[in-house]
């Protein structure tokens, strides 16, 4: 199993209809199968993302943040993880709001 504990990531891609960039960075956590993390930067102020890991690494989680004009933003979201020749790790995510126009997306986020 991967381990995700106290590890920072910024976002590489992202779709249009998303909301982090390359300014936001995540920290995360994880005990055993339960994972968690911390965001923020760019348009979002402050955001919290809690889920499970499988064996493979992959997470299966919801999302949610306030942004930087005022909106409460929810989702989930699936990541399958890729480890890099530098042993980073790089995650492939797909994601779909649970709010607002419950429009989906991909990006691309790489351990800093």
């Amino acid at each position: 199993m991967i381990d995700y504990n106290n590890r920072q990531f910024r976002t590489l891609t992202n779709t249009e209809n998303g909301e982090v960039s390359g300014e936001t960075r995540f920290q995360y956590h994880q005990e055993g199968n339960l994972i968690w993390a911390e965001y923020a930067g760019g348009s979002v102020h402050k955001g919290s993302i809690i889920g499970t890991v499988d064996a493979q690494g992959h997470i299966d989680m919801v999302y949610q943040h306030l942004n930087t004009t005022g909106e409460l933003r929810t989702g989930r979201c699936h990541s399958i993880p890729e480890i890099q020749e530098n042993g980073k790790i790089r995650l492939h995510e797909t994601w779909q709001w649970t709010s607002g126009d419950a429009s989906s997306g991909t990006s691309i986020i790489e351990e800093c």
